[in-house]
């Protein structure tokens, strides 16, 4: 390794907090990225099948959006605006409604907060809360929604739920689609609420993610999610669907509902709805539901004003026809065709997920983080997720190419392949 490359290791060491965690098993210092492909320092190329966690579902440094927003900064425009009119809001306003909303038939007002999909989350709550004047949120096993103190309290994960600190109050948790051999959760849920003495008050909202991208890519059904959407409209609640990992085309649709005959009450969304990496966040909210007075729910970075340069690029690009979802239809065949190869390499190996959001639970973490690691080594960023960290999980760029796709997918099977000669795990 050069030695500037270890002078640039040793400072994060010495001066960046343990919190790090992507950086411990992608060690790599990197200076540059265009496409699927990051550059390190030291000049080696990486297919990257993580695309910062989905926030980068359009590539890095799209040439379209990068031009856009360089012409915007150099012309002086609005850089920071608070939640005041600018004309970069205005057009994105436009964009979203022309070519998502409308065409859904959705007739959500949007919410701009801080740029996290956290405070999303949080602002999704708190309005159900003063809607319904209800306290109780109902979420379900395995889910993320992140891991500021409300968020925290719908997560699922132990591990997370450890850094609070203190207790997580104001949610009860119930079984996601598939967690639980024969128990159905939604019924389980009704049957709870319907019952004076079944020991759940009365909520203000359900929430879920339909493919829970930490939680181990696990992906409810169509008939789930519709009987969670009755549940909640006969017991009075609202229906939040946490689309933040899962939207922005990642399950092959904008939305991960929108093909499940569901209309949530609120949709929470961040990541990729920038469409180049810049922090945004926004929350799709009915307008009867619509009921913070001005500034009740506020942050100083509401609405990201680069941000929305990039992401009006990003809708008129990929979603003012149907083109760029066909061809997520035919890269999710890919997808599934490569995984299934790895899946039929281990014994009680079996594909999950959606869309493009899909993986491979190899039994156990350890052989998970084996497999990561050695495809690293080969040249491909690639991460895990799950309770135990069991997912090989893919999260590539929507618009890589298929023979970057394929290479990608020939580094995984070797990568694996190595890994498993030196196991106790015979490959067939």
């Amino acid at each position: 390794m050069p030695k500037d490359m270890v002078d640039m290791t040793d400072i994060f060491t010495r001066r960046e907090s343990e919190a790090r965690s992507y950086c411990r098993g992608i060690p790599a210092v990197f200076t540059k990225a265009s496409g699927s492909v990051l550059t390190g320092n030291d000049g080696t190329e990486y297919i990257d099948f993580l695309a910062g966690c989905s926030s980068l579902n359009y590539g890095h440094n799209d040439p379209d959006m990068k031009s856009a927003l360089v012409e915007h900064i150099t012309s002086d425009g609005i850089a920071h605006g608070l939640d005041l009119h600018t004309t970069t809001k205005a057009d994105f306003l436009t964009a979203f409604d022309r070519h998502i909303l409308t065409p859904r038939n959705m007739d959500h007002r949007v919410m701009f907060m801080g740029p996290t999909g956290a405070n999303a989350v949080e602002a999704a709550m708190k309005i159900a809360r003063k809607k319904t004047g209800r306290t109780n949120i109902v979420a379900f096993t395995n889910g993320f929604h992140g891991v500021t103190m409300g968020a925290l309290a719908a997560t699922g994960n132990g591990y997370h739920r450890g850094g609070a600190g203190m207790d997580t109050q104001g949610v009860t948790r119930m079984p996601y689609d598939g967690f639980a051999d024969g128990v159905d959760g939604a019924e389980l849920l009704d049957l709870m609420l319907s019952d004076a003495s079944g020991g759940i008050d009365a909520p203000a909202a359900i929430m879920l993610e339909t493919i829970q991208g930490e939680g181990g890519l696990n992906a409810a059904s169509g008939d789930f999610v519709r009987k969670i959407a009755d549940i909640a409209t006969k017991h009075g609640a609202l229906l939040i669907i946490d689309d933040i990992q899962a939207g922005c085309g990642r399950s092959g649709t904008f939305f991960s509902f929108e093909d499940m005959g569901v209309t949530p009450d609120i949709v929470t969304m961040a990541k990729s709805i920038s469409g180049f990496g810049l922090p945004l966040a926004l929350l799709l909210v009915r307008p009867e539901h619509d009921v913070f007075g001005p500034a009740e729910h506020n942050g100083t970075f509401r609405g990201n004003t680069h941000a929305f340069v990039t992401a009006r690029v990003a809708i008129e690009k990929f979603w003012a026809d149907d083109a760029f979802q066909k061809e997520l239809a035919d890269k999710a065949q890919l997808i599934e065709r490569r995984l299934t190869e790895l899946a039929d390499l281990i014994p009680g190996a079996y594909l999950k997920g959606r869309g493009l959001m899909r993986g491979v639970d190899v039994g156990s973490g350890e052989l998970a983080e084996k497999i990561c690691g050695r495809a690293y080594d080969k040249g491909l960023i690639i991460e895990t997720s799950g309770s135990e960290d069991e997912v090989v999980k893919v999260l590539a760029p929507l618009t890589t190419p298929v023979e970057t796709f394929e290479k990608g997918f020939d580094i995984l099977m070797d990568a694996a392949r190595e890994v498993l000669a030196t196991t106790n795990i015979a490959a067939e």
